[in-house]
Protein backbone atom coordinates (compact mmCIF):
# COMPACT_ATOMS: atom_id res chain seq x y z
CA UNK A 1 0.00 0.00 0.00
CA UNK A 2 1.00 3.67 -1.02
CA UNK A 3 1.56 5.70 1.82
CA UNK A 4 -1.20 7.99 0.62
CA UNK A 5 -3.31 5.30 -0.52
CA UNK A 6 -5.60 5.34 2.28
CA UNK A 7 -6.57 9.26 2.08
CA UNK A 8 -6.58 9.86 -2.11
CA UNK A 9 -8.72 6.70 -2.89
CA UNK A 10 -11.40 9.08 -1.05
CA UNK A 11 -10.93 11.90 -2.99
CA UNK A 12 -13.17 12.78 -5.74
CA UNK A 13 -11.87 15.92 -7.54
CA UNK A 14 -13.70 17.50 -10.57
CA UNK A 15 -12.07 16.73 -13.64
CA UNK A 16 -10.70 19.39 -16.51
CA UNK A 17 -9.72 19.09 -19.60
CA UNK A 18 -6.13 21.44 -20.53
CA UNK A 19 -5.28 22.79 -23.42
CA UNK A 20 -1.96 24.90 -25.20
CA UNK A 21 -0.27 26.07 -27.84
CA UNK A 22 2.63 26.97 -29.23
CA UNK A 23 3.34 28.26 -32.32
CA UNK A 24 1.41 25.76 -34.41
CA UNK A 25 1.14 23.24 -32.02
CA UNK A 26 -1.57 22.35 -30.09
CA UNK A 27 -2.50 19.84 -27.46
CA UNK A 28 -4.77 19.06 -24.58
CA UNK A 29 -5.57 16.36 -21.66
CA UNK A 30 -8.00 15.38 -19.20
CA UNK A 31 -6.26 16.27 -15.94
CA UNK A 32 -7.50 15.90 -12.35
CA UNK A 33 -4.43 17.53 -10.29
CA UNK A 34 -5.73 21.01 -10.32
CA UNK A 35 -7.32 23.84 -8.13
CA UNK A 36 -7.58 27.46 -7.20
CA UNK A 37 -4.64 28.63 -5.57
CA UNK A 38 -5.21 32.10 -4.53
CA UNK A 39 -7.56 34.47 -3.90
CA UNK A 40 -5.79 37.16 -4.42
CA UNK A 41 -4.32 37.68 -6.68
CA UNK A 42 -6.56 34.89 -8.60
CA UNK A 43 -4.57 32.04 -9.38
CA UNK A 44 -5.63 28.16 -10.54
CA UNK A 45 -2.77 25.57 -11.17
CA UNK A 46 -3.14 22.72 -12.95
CA UNK A 47 -0.45 19.82 -13.09
CA UNK A 48 0.35 17.72 -16.26
CA UNK A 49 2.18 15.00 -15.96
CA UNK A 50 5.66 14.67 -17.88
CA UNK A 51 5.38 12.02 -20.22
CA UNK A 52 1.90 13.65 -21.70
CA UNK A 53 1.83 15.65 -25.06
CA UNK A 54 0.25 18.37 -23.56
CA UNK A 55 2.83 18.88 -21.11
CA UNK A 56 5.50 19.34 -24.18
CA UNK A 57 3.39 21.62 -25.88
CA UNK A 58 2.47 23.75 -22.22
CA UNK A 59 6.33 24.18 -21.22
CA UNK A 60 6.32 26.47 -24.56
CA UNK A 61 3.00 28.00 -24.58
CA UNK A 62 2.21 31.70 -22.92
CA UNK A 63 -1.28 30.60 -22.14
CA UNK A 64 -3.51 27.66 -21.33
CA UNK A 65 -7.19 26.90 -21.20
CA UNK A 66 -8.60 25.24 -18.56
CA UNK A 67 -12.65 23.92 -19.47
CA UNK A 68 -14.85 22.87 -17.06
CA UNK A 69 -16.85 19.62 -17.96
CA UNK A 70 -20.19 18.11 -16.97
CA UNK A 71 -21.28 14.42 -16.64
CA UNK A 72 -23.11 14.53 -19.74
CA UNK A 73 -19.99 15.53 -21.88
CA UNK A 74 -18.29 12.42 -21.23
CA UNK A 75 -17.40 11.58 -24.99
CA UNK A 76 -15.30 14.73 -24.84
CA UNK A 77 -13.17 13.76 -21.64
CA UNK A 78 -12.85 10.28 -23.10
CA UNK A 79 -11.45 11.80 -26.11
CA UNK A 80 -8.89 13.92 -24.11
CA UNK A 81 -8.21 11.37 -21.77
CA UNK A 82 -8.44 8.44 -23.50
CA UNK A 83 -6.22 9.18 -26.53
CA UNK A 84 -2.43 10.98 -26.49
CA UNK A 85 -1.36 13.64 -28.82
CA UNK A 86 1.48 11.78 -29.55
CA UNK A 87 -0.91 9.80 -31.88
CA UNK A 88 -3.80 11.98 -32.87
CA UNK A 89 -5.32 14.93 -33.56
CA UNK A 90 -8.02 15.59 -30.49
CA UNK A 91 -8.93 18.89 -32.20
CA UNK A 92 -9.69 17.26 -35.68
CA UNK A 93 -12.49 15.60 -33.59
CA UNK A 94 -14.04 18.23 -31.41
CA UNK A 95 -15.45 21.71 -32.20
CA UNK A 96 -12.78 24.44 -30.86
CA UNK A 97 -12.02 28.17 -31.29
CA UNK A 98 -8.84 30.44 -30.70
CA UNK A 99 -8.87 32.76 -27.44
CA UNK A 100 -6.80 35.15 -26.25
CA UNK A 101 -3.59 34.78 -26.86
CA UNK A 102 -4.20 31.89 -29.43
CA UNK A 103 -5.28 29.38 -26.68
CA UNK A 104 -7.35 26.96 -28.02
CA UNK A 105 -10.82 26.92 -26.25
CA UNK A 106 -13.14 24.08 -26.51
CA UNK A 107 -16.45 25.18 -27.50
CA UNK A 108 -18.94 22.33 -25.59
CA UNK A 109 -17.06 23.07 -22.81
CA UNK A 110 -19.83 23.86 -20.10
CA UNK A 111 -17.15 27.27 -18.71
CA UNK A 112 -13.44 27.71 -19.36
CA UNK A 113 -11.14 29.97 -18.88
CA UNK A 114 -7.96 31.35 -20.56
CA UNK A 115 -5.07 31.86 -17.75
CA UNK A 116 -1.10 33.09 -18.81
CA UNK A 117 1.54 31.10 -17.10
CA UNK A 118 3.31 32.72 -14.22
CA UNK A 119 5.37 30.25 -13.26
CA UNK A 120 6.52 26.23 -13.56
CA UNK A 121 7.05 24.13 -10.86
CA UNK A 122 8.38 20.31 -10.76
CA UNK A 123 6.34 18.16 -8.46
CA UNK A 124 8.00 14.82 -9.58
CA UNK A 125 6.45 13.17 -12.05
CA UNK A 126 4.21 16.31 -13.16
CA UNK A 127 4.54 19.60 -13.14
CA UNK A 128 2.51 22.78 -11.68
CA UNK A 129 1.32 25.62 -14.18
CA UNK A 130 0.06 28.38 -12.02
CA UNK A 131 -2.25 30.08 -13.78
CA UNK A 132 -3.42 34.25 -14.35
CA UNK A 133 -6.99 34.00 -15.29
CA UNK A 134 -7.39 36.78 -18.01
CA UNK A 135 -10.86 35.44 -19.69
CA UNK A 136 -13.57 33.16 -19.22
CA UNK A 137 -16.28 32.10 -20.83
CA UNK A 138 -19.74 29.55 -20.29
CA UNK A 139 -21.66 27.57 -22.53
CA UNK A 140 -25.71 28.33 -22.20
CA UNK A 141 -27.73 25.61 -20.71
CA UNK A 142 -25.33 23.75 -18.61
CA UNK A 143 -26.27 25.73 -14.68
CA UNK A 144 -27.15 22.57 -12.81
CA UNK A 145 -25.86 20.16 -14.41
CA UNK A 146 -23.58 17.96 -12.22
CA UNK A 147 -19.90 18.35 -12.91
CA UNK A 148 -17.41 15.70 -14.32
CA UNK A 149 -15.64 14.20 -11.56
CA UNK A 150 -12.87 11.42 -11.39
CA UNK A 151 -15.34 9.05 -10.31
CA UNK A 152 -17.20 9.38 -13.55
CA UNK A 153 -14.20 8.73 -15.82
CA UNK A 154 -12.49 5.70 -13.67
CA UNK A 155 -13.84 3.83 -17.26
CA UNK A 156 -10.90 5.52 -19.12
CA UNK A 157 -8.26 3.83 -19.84
CA UNK A 158 -5.28 6.46 -20.32
CA UNK A 159 -3.90 7.88 -23.55
CA UNK A 160 -0.38 7.48 -21.59
CA UNK A 161 0.57 5.65 -18.46
CA UNK A 162 1.69 7.67 -15.75
CA UNK A 163 5.44 7.60 -15.75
Amino acid sequence: MVVMDAFTRRLNPDMYIVTATAGNERAGCLVGFASQSSIQPVRFTVWLSKVNRTYEVAREAEFLAVHLLTREQYELARLFGGETGHRVDKFARTAWIRENGGAAVLRDACAWFVGSIEQQFDGGDHVGFILDPVQSGERDKTDGQPILRLSDVRSINPGHPVG
